[in-house]
């Protein structure tokens, strides 16, 4: 019984960045590719000469991830717009820094408003049921 031979390309490269024997387990080094969208297509051959193929989208973001805060895509704008831009990498793979390894980034409305609705509470169970003693 002969086995499918599985060849693998990045993108629309003519040439493949392997061709194998199946089943197959390869490491794709993505350090190697450019951040942004790729696809991944696998061509596999079985032993009469039929193929089969196989598309998969994938994003490689090995550089440095920004976060921006004050606009989104597609947004409409007028006058003054305070932009928050960030770019920060994942650092030393040997060492964990935990400064500075998160993105800066505003309170979410939601939160407020749980903190301002819990806050709200508390008071009035506070205020309904004190009871000073001493007082008739």
């Amino acid at each position: 019984m002969d086995s499918s031979e599985v060849i693998i390309f990045i993108d629309d490269d003519k040439a493949p960045i392997a061709q194998l024997k199946a089943p197959v387990n390869f490491e794709l080094d993505t350090r190697k590719l450019v951040d942004g969208k790729h696809m991944l297509r696998v061509v596999s051959k079985d032993a009469t000469g039929k193929e089969g193929i196989r598309l998969i989208p994938f994003e490689v973001r090995n550089g440095p991830a920004i976060s921006v805060e004050g606009i989104k895509d597609n947004a409409i704008v007028n006058g003054v717009v305070p932009i928050m831009v960030n770019a920060y990498s994942k650092g030393d793979t040997e060492k964990f820094y935990i400064s500075g390894s998160e993105t800066p980034q505003s309170i979410p409305t939601w939160i407020w408003v749980i903190i301002i609705l819990f806050t709200g509470w508390g008071l009035f169970f506070l205020i309904r049921y004190w009871s000073i003693t001493g007082i008739q």
